[in-house]
């Protein structure tokens, strides 16, 4: 219908398929801050000599399970308060005027 009134590549996409898309953008982005943490975790495990996979690994090499433990809660908190910070960002922009 878009081209049948000679909309403009641009005025499709700005109009039509990026408003229509929003909320699977959005979903995800909150399946992806897991995975994320995941990916940078992985990282540290194998290369780092700092960050919370390094003390994940050094704890689980010398038997300290408060290192282990600190370093996943620390993780759960900050994957938490991310989705937090998306799910905001949701609601600003699904309940904007401009996606009505």
């Amino acid at each position: 219908m878009a081209k049948t009134f000679k909309a403009s590549k641009l005025q499709i996409l700005t109009k039509i398929i990026l408003p229509a898309n929003i909320s699977t953008f959005i979903n995800s982005l909150k399946v992806n801050i897991g995975l994320s943490l995941v990916g940078v975790i992985s990282g540290e495990f194998l290369v780092s000599k700092a960050g919370l996979g390094y003390l994940i690994v050094y704890g689980g090499q010398v038997f300290k399970l408060d290192l282990v433990m600190t370093s996943v809660i620390i993780l759960g908190i900050l994957a938490g308060i991310m989705y937090s910070i998306v799910v905001l960002l949701e609601k600003c922009i699904l309940n904007s005027k401009k996606f009505r």
